[in-house]
């Protein structure tokens, strides 16, 4: 059975008692969101094709709000500069080739075909000296 079969014979037993009860959001046959109502007389389900009568949202109000963080929350209230940046990432034991210090942070980036490993950026918690391992 094509879509375009299923929806109409779908449209067809719309007269049929549905399967659960729900929220006039949500499809009452499949529990799917539905559309917003337009200028038809009914919304039409996309996922199984039900229809519900646009009677059903009269008096609805629908708001959307749009909050965006600040950016001092994002950065947790200091200044990202390149040298703060390089330093983030989990901590792992590793000498420093440079200073000998026992502690670095890493980070990984495909850097090469998705076929191969990635690249692995160490940096030097102590002297912030930066060293690449391709794996």
């Amino acid at each position: 059975m094509t879509p375009a079969m299923f929806v109409s014979s779908r449209m067809a037993s719309a007269s049929c008692p549905t399967c659960f009860s729900s929220a006039p959001d949500f499809c009452s046959d499949c529990g799917s969101v539905l559309p917003s109502p337009g200028v038809q007389d009914t919304v039409i389900c996309g996922v199984c094709g039900h229809c519900t009568e646009v009677s059903v949202f009269l008096e609805k109000c629908i708001q959307r709000t749009v909050v965006f963080n600040h950016l001092h929350s994002i950065t947790g209230g200091q200044d990202e500069s390149e040298d703060a940046a390089a330093i983030k990432g989990p901590l792992i034991d590793r000498r420093c080739s440079r200073c000998g210090y026992e502690k670095m942070a890493y980070h990984t980036r495909q850097m090469r075909s998705a076929d191969e490993g990635q690249t692995v950026f160490y940096t030097c918690v102590q002297c912030r000296f930066q060293e690449k391992e391709d794996s």
